[in-house]
């Protein structure tokens, strides 16, 4: 990295400890209670490009034993550099080396099955990937939600995934204790989508 790159990096959070910190505890009540909108702290100055809870949430869960990919839009943008500088992330060409992937609103989400799935005795070492959408309204009819962190069912309605999202996800669940988490983003707000979370189309619940 070039010296006169880093005076364009924006800043990490105002106190580091403590960001991370409320950073991993909105990711864990997310993935905790799959489904339920939740507000990502963004206590950091922002890259230029990415949603600001997406960048909080990589900010506060990566480090330099982790592996990224950006989605097309992400990586041509100052987004890497600062998430490099940050937390000494690697960032990596395929999608299938990754722990952590991030994509863009409207760039194409690899296939779930090309990615870091685990394994049956390591389910731990598979991928999470991070999905900007347009907006997320709990108890709106679009998704019906079941599995565990959720009291019978939950209603989810997701603006700005592609219609082949849901039969990619059936897929994923049918491969548990294997497959990725996913954690859908907003500019605000983050839910989770844990691979033992069960998704159907409402009408069809």
């Amino acid at each position: 990295m070039k010296a006169q790159d880093l005076q364009h990096i924006a800043a990490g959070f105002t106190h580091e400890a403590f960001g991370s910190q409320a950073v991993f505890r909105a990711a864990l009540d997310a993935l905790s209670h799959p489904g339920r909108p939740i507000l990502m702290p963004t206590d950091c100055a922002l890259p230029r490009h990415g949603q600001p809870a997406a960048a909080a949430l990589l900010l506060g869960l990566l480090d330099a034993d982790t592996t990224l990919w950006l989605s097309p839009a992400l990586a041509r943008s100052d987004t890497a550099m600062w998430l490099r500088f940050h937390t000494g992330c690697h960032i990596v060409a395929q999608a299938s080396e990754a722990h952590f992937l991030w994509i863009a609103l409207g760039d194409a989400l690899p296939a779930l099955d090309t990615l870091r799935l685990g394994s049956d005795a390591y389910p731990d070492q598979s991928a999470t990937c991070v999905i900007e959408t347009l907006a997320v309204h709990a108890d709106v009819a679009g998704w019906t939600l079941q599995g565990p962190g959720i009291p019978d069912q939950r209603q989810l309605q997701v603006n700005g995934l592609t219609p082949d999202f849901t039969q990619a996800w059936q897929h994923n669940h049918a491969s548990f204790p294997r497959g990725v988490d996913v954690l859908l983003s907003t500019p605000t707000h983050v839910v989770g989508l844990p691979r033992t979370t069960r998704i159907t189309h409402t009408q069809e619940a």
